[in-house]
């Protein structure tokens, strides 16, 4: 595994949510972090099919664009019951002509359960790949997962994303319910980061 070494690292994404949480995550290692807004980088084109697919592209622009390290995440969350939808299309069940609306891709999620007449519990994982990316090409690839199951209807205004509607295993609240920063401590995310912090060691 090749170490980071250096103090700048560019977190390739505008999603200021998970901007956030990454510095969260990163913050005993005195990093300097900018995002692709700070570089003015546009998104590029998730033309991929899996998580660490997607997070390759996103993190090889970004040090391509800046000849900086740079840090990608793809994440998603999979429902069992149809067939792993929406997997890496998960942001875009919330697009609409006037911008991303999770609750409406929670209310398909659930409609589409029904309409399969999914069991109880409707098992589903959270997921999240980090890739770190160098400019000379060269990645690590690190995936985490949270399992839980989808929960109706939607409970709590934390988090971000499907979160009211993901309950994890061994939890009562849903992610939408838990303070935003305990569950960065156990999320997908999390574990994603547990083993991408090797790099750092």
């Amino acid at each position: 595994m090749r170490k980071f070494v250096g103090d700048q690292l560019v977190v390739a994404t505008h999603n200021q949510g998970k901007l956030e949480e990454i510095a969260d995550l990163l913050s005993p290692y005195n990093i300097r972090l900018t995002s692709n807004a700070d570089h003015s980088l546009p998104e590029p084109d998730e033309t991929e099919t899996t998580f660490a697919g997607n997070a390759r592209i996103k993190a090889h622009a970004a040090a391509k664009a800046t000849g900086l390290p740079a840090l990608a995440d793809d994440s998603g969350i999979t429902i069992d019951a149809l067939n792993g939808a929406p997997g890496v299309y998960t942001a875009d069940w919330a697009e609409t002509p006037d911008g991303r609306d999770f609750v409406a891709a929670m209310t398909r999620a659930n409609a589409e359960l029904d309409a399969v007449d999914a069991p109880f519990p409707r098992k589903a994982q959270f997921n999240c790949t980090f890739v770190l990316a160098w400019p000379d090409g060269h990645d690590e690839v690190f995936p985490g997962q949270m399992s839980g199951q989808i929960v109706w209807p939607m409970r709590g205004d934390q988090g971000h994303g499907y979160d009211p509607i993901f309950q994890p295993d061994g939890y009562r609240q849903t992610f939408g319910e838990m303070d935003r920063w305990e569950k960065n401590k156990i999320s997908h995310r999390a574990d994603a980061f547990a083993k991408l912090k090797a790099c750092f060691g």
